[in-house]
Formats: structure tokens, sequence, C-alpha cells
């Protein structure tokens, strides 16, 4: 099978995967996910460092309990900024990323999943929100013009991409000059094995997409980044380890912070 026929069916796994989750509403509809153990949205994203007030602060259906971290507790958001969210699903981020940088500012969400994109632009018009979009498109190919943003946030999304040079090299082509990187995300802390690579169920679940930290750095420089700083969470094996119970999953992969500038 041919390197291009391989990332086809990886992105049409992962988009069948979310369009049933934007149509069901739940994260946790196959046992496993990204987003942690069975359980109520907020309860999952409480497990992830939102606080309280942020899980009460977006309008309801935008929460799907997705995630493996909170890059907004990273990503140091100021009023006036534009603001990226690539892989923005129901439009949880954006929303909270949308207060940070208040009326002045803008948010933008990108997801490739149409079901996602309409469901989060429903979430935004129910919230009278209007300096937040919705575009619908792939992370390796922004919908975004060129040095136009000034902070992209991503959570638990980029592990998904067949082709994660091409995601940072498009961001770092739609960031502003000082422009910076917030993302959390799953990378892999030890080899994983041959049949949890070849896994389309594990790669959706955000588990075989995973690439060692030495890797993943190396990707994000030679996309002409700068100032890079990753930071594994190992807290982070505590609700890893729900994700496929009996696995060692947690032995694998870890949630990190990862930041990033692209130079001025």
């Amino acid at each position: 099978m041919t390197e291009n026929n391989n990332k086809k069916m990886a992105r049409e796994a992962v988009r069948d995967r979310y369009a049933e989750i934007a149509k069901t509403g739940s994260s946790c509809c196959s046992g496993s996910s990204c987003c942690g153990p069975s359980g109520g949205a907020d309860e999952v994203s409480a497990g992830l460092g939102y606080s309280a007030e942020e899980l009460a602060a977006v309008p309801e259906g935008a929460n799907l309990g997705l995630g493996c971290g909170n890059p907004q507790a990273i990503a140091d958001l100021k009023p006036g900024e534009v603001v990226l969210d690539l892989g923005a699903g129901a439009g949880f981020d954006c929303f909270l990323a949308a207060r940070a940088v208040g009326p002045t500012g803008q948010v933008i969400g990108v997801d490739m999943t149409a079901e996602m994109v309409a469901r989060a632009r429903e979430n935004a018009r129910k919230a009278g929100m209007d300096h937040i979009e919705f575009r619908l498109g792939e992370i390796e190919h922004l919908p975004v013009a060129d040095r136009s943003v000034d902070v992209i946030i991503s959570n638990c999304v980029i592990n998904l991409s067949p082709d994660k040079g091409s995601v940072f090299r498009d961001a770092f082509r739609v960031l502003k000059p000082g422009g910076r990187l917030a993302v959390s995300d799953v990378l892999a802390t030890a080899e994983l094995p041959v049949e949890w690579r070849e896994d389309m169920a594990l790669l959706s679940a955000c588990i075989s997409g995973a690439v060692e930290i030495d890797a993943l750095a190396r990707i994000i420089g030679d996309a002409g980044f700068v100032d890079i700083a990753i930071t594994p969470k190992e807290e982070s094996r505590e609700f890893i380890r729900d994700w496929q119970p009996g696995t060692s999953m947690e032995d694998y992969v870890v949630s990190a912070n990862i930041c990033a500038a692209k130079p001025c």
C-alpha cells in the first residue's frame, strides 16, 4: 500500500470517528478515546486542568470532553490577539480563547469534519459571539491567510495528522513574525508496538499517531520555529491509563505542553 493511500485511510478514519462524535455529542462512544475515561464531558475536562469557571463559561454542547490538556493555561492570550485553533471540534477552546482576547480580538477554529464545524457554528450563533468563526479545512492546508495569526492553539489533534511536517510548516506560514504556538498533545515515550501503529481505531483515539519527543522537536525546528519547549506531564499517565484499560498504554504515551515561536 502506498504512503498516500495510508495517509488517506488515516484521515478517513479520523474524520469518520469525529463525525460520529459530533452527531452523538459523546466522546466516549467506543469505550476509549483521547478524552479520558467514560463520564461527563465536564468531569473529563476538569481532570485535564480546566477550572470550574472555564467549564461554566462555554455554550452548552461546546465541550465534548475531547483533549489531553488545557492549552489555555500555556497560551498567555492577550486582548486584541488573533487566535487560531487547530482541530477546533465543537468550539470549546475557541470560546475560552474568545473570552481572553475580547471583542477587539478574533478567534478562528479550523476542523476537517463538516459535522463538527456545523455544530461549532451553531454554538457560536447561540452564544451571540461574532468574533469567532469556524472554517472547514485540514490542518496541513489551513484556510487562513499568510502572517495573519498571533497565537496557534491545539488540543490533542496534531497527533492525528499523518503529515505532521506539513502541519507545522503551514502553522509557521499563517503566524505573524513573533507569533507563537501553545499546544497540548500526546507524544510517545517509547516505541509503540507495531500492531498499535497499524490500528486505525487507536489512531483516531490519539495513540498510534504519537511521535517521540525528540522527533517532534526536530519536525517543529525544521518548520522554522525557535524557542521550542516540550514539557511532558507525568501526571497525565493517570488518565491515559483509562483510555485502553489493561494495555499499559501509559507506559508508551504521555500528554505534553508544546510551545514554540516564529522569529520576529
